[in-house]
């Protein structure tokens, strides 16, 4: 196989490795608006380079992964889908609710696979409380907190085009949420506050959120994030049942410590990024990716996934801005 990717960055040199490393793929090829980036890269990489990612498309490839900035994944999602080439695209596959419906309109009515990198569905502990769900092993489900404190906020930079902490950040939670539970949200009540950098408020967005989300089975959800976790980067859920409460995210990496006397958990070490923490589940999602590429299965997240919880991230923004309860019926859909 031969698979192509857009976007050499952090996030893309990593996938163009861990692609590289897979056995049924025969080569790799990378581009990127910065074409000496790309050169690079590849050189390191062993890979091959093109020039754009309209020559990567035209080289002829099996599969297409974009890990570019935001502003490049609609344009190249469309690309891929008009080439009749499987896609993988990280989230967001558009900065804007519009756009993302329009997307999801395309896609619905292609044959072309279209993969979302939502990391987190691969995770094994995340896939482990599904599965304690399906099976009943919890009862039935009343409680559900969701957890994600990045260790240090994005450079300035980043904010005025990230969409927001809840489409930027909370989008994670809220797509595990419905993985997690097959369930959709119905209403939600958010908030958030600034007590760091000034260029959180300037740029109209916050440093710290919460939520209250409510599903269509009555199950009620906490939702909080931060850019400020100095303990580290802390990702977790619990999952609270009339027969028991899981845990994903406790372990000895929590990025917490106890106040009780003679307790010595969490023993690190702490995660620190993003990529730290979720490192095997984007290889595994990648390893997934490729074999909707070779035609063995289907995507495990869907634009139309994407769609359901981009709707949810606006709706909370929109509760934080108006400070009311804000159904997701308000929320433009497919």
């Amino acid at each position: 196989m031969r698979i192509g990717l857009a976007g050499v960055g952090r996030i893309g040199a990593f996938h163009a490795e861990t692609i590289r490393d897979l056995d049924v793929v025969d080569s790799v090829v990378v581009a990127d608006a910065v074409p000496e980036a790309a050169k690079e890269v590849a050189q390191r990489l062993g890979v091959e380079f093109a020039e754009t990612p309209e020559d990567l498309l035209a080289s002829g490839v099996d599969g297409f992964v974009i890990a570019t900035a935001t502003p490049g994944h609609a344009p190249l999602l469309r690309q891929g889908v008009e080439a009749g080439v499987p896609t993988f695209c990280e989230k967001p596959v558009a900065a804007t609710l519009a756009e993302t419906v329009e997307l999801a309109k395309l896609v619905e009515s292609s044959d072309v696979p279209v993969q979302v990198g939502f990391q987190r569905r691969f995770d094994t502990g995340y896939r482990r409380v599904a599965s304690a769900l399906r099976e009943g092993e919890l009862g039935f489900v009343h409680t559900i907190r969701a957890v994600t404190g990045d260790q240090s906020p994005p450079h300035a930079s980043y904010i005025p085009t990230s969409g927001g902490l809840f489409r930027d950040c909370s989008v994670h939670d809220i797509d595990i949420i419905r993985f997690v539970t097959g369930r959709e949200v119905v209403s939600v009540y958010a908030t958030g506050a600034n007590r760091g950098a000034t260029f959180f408020s300037e740029a109209g967005d916050v440093d710290t959120a919460a939520a209250v989300l409510t599903l269509d089975d009555g199950t009620l959800v906490s939702l909080t994030a931060t850019r400020y976790n100095g303990g580290g980067h802390d990702v977790r859920l619990e999952v609270a049942g009339s027969a028991g409460t899981m845990a994903v995210g406790l372990d000895h990496s929590l990025a917490m410590r106890s106040a009780e006397p003679g307790v010595d958990f969490p023993r690190g070490p702490q995660h620190w990024s993003f990529m730290d923490r979720f490192r095997p589940a984007y290889r595994a999602e990648l390893r997934a990716f490729v074999d909707v590429a070779r035609g063995v299965c289907v995507p495990q997240c869907t634009v139309a996934d994407a769609l359901q919880a981009f709707r949810v991230a606006d709706a909370c923004e929109l509760s934080r801005h108006e400070g009311r309860l804000v159904a997701l019926d308000e929320i433009p859909d497919l």
